[in-house]
């Protein structure tokens, strides 16, 4: 069947998959936690065994799969540049072992890329032509879309969002550099935040806390945990700072912001207006439109599809 497509979402915490047709439903749906190994071997052999799962549940036999990967990579020729929360994958030929894993044409899309796409076709910013997304995860994912079509750059690097640097001396990052965004506004990065302001607010009950996670720190916080609540205003303010440069460059439509820290939207959203009022141009903030994504962890899975649709010339645009 040529409407149907398997499309994959690798984040560094869940590995996604999903046989999708071409109105974009995802007909049946797999997850589980993304393998660590010293190379790429783990993931391979567990997108196998999705992949059959799909197959077999479904009665179908999709002949393409896009991955969705998250870190910068070249579209075009399948090639894996550095993934800062995956390292295993860098320099990996994924394209040729998931194709001969699966007999099945592979191809290659960032995943945040994939998010921007998914959300124009299906979501949050369908209908804006200029649009940028920003997947709050184990990272930080930057998609651009420029008159309705990805922008990735000759080099396929484009929409690294999550690695603008903001703090010169701040944290290392995963990508070489120092205070990036991903260091700040990130699931990973509000949990080391919490680890490391808990000692100045001894009554925060994240001392009970044998373990947490960004959703965790969200909940203390809306029942008014001050270092919770602390914590999220400063994944704000750095989002902010990141997002009017992004707008005084771009001029986008629209912002969706996606992901599992999104879930934290309560508690980092007046910081980060804050900082896009004082930083930005005035009339382009006032245009963007700031949304959540409303794909939820589907976004990338959608893109993918929409993208191999796009390219099989099932779909012409979104």
């Amino acid at each position: 069947m040529d409407d149907i497509v398997l499309a994959g979402d690798l984040g560094g915490t869940n590995l996604r998959l999903a046989v999708v047709n071409s109105a974009g439903k995802l007909i049946h749906r797999v997850e589980a936690e993304t393998p660590r190994h010293i190379n790429a071997l783990r993931i391979i052999e567990l997108v196998g065994c999705l992949a059959a799962e799909c197959r077999t549940i479904t009665g179908t036999d999709p002949k393409s799969l896009v991955f969705a990967i998250p870190g910068p990579i070249h579209a075009e020729k399948g090639e894996i540049f550095n993934v800062p929360n995956l390292p295993e994958l860098k320099g990996s030929d994924l394209v040729n072992r998931l194709a001969e894993e699966l007999d099945i044409a592979v191809m290659l899309e960032n995943d945040a890329t994939a998010a921007a796409m998914g959300e124009r076709w299906l979501g949050a910013s369908k209908g804006f032509d200029s649009s940028i997304c920003v997947t709050l995860g184990t990272g930080v994912g930057g998609g651009i879309i420029i008159d309705g079509k990805p922008l990735r750059g000759p080099d396929g690097t484009a929409g690294e969002i999550g690695h603008i640097c903001l703090e010169p001396l701040g944290p290392k990052c995963g990508c070489g550099s120092n205070g990036c965004l991903e260091q700040f506004s990130s699931a990973t990065a509000i949990v080391r935040m919490a680890n490391e302001l808990k000692g100045e607010y001894p009554e925060s009950k994240v001392h009970c806390m044998t373990d947490f996670d960004s959703v965790g720190l969200f909940q203390l916080g809306k029942h008014g945990d001050a270092l919770c609540v602390e914590v999220f205003r400063r994944a704000g303010v750095y989002l902010g700072i990141a997002l009017a440069g992004m707008i005084n460059v771009l001029n986008p439509e629209a912002i969706v912001i996606g992901g599992g820290a999104a879930e934290g939207w309560d508690l980092f959203i007046d910081a980060m207006h804050s900082e896009i009022r004082k930083r930005a141009f005035r009339e382009p903030a006032e245009r963007a439109r700031i949304v959540r994504a409303s794909l939820g962890s589907d976004a990338g899975i959608v893109g993918a599809a929409f993208l191999a649709f796009q390219k099989s010339g099932i779909i012409s645009e979104a």
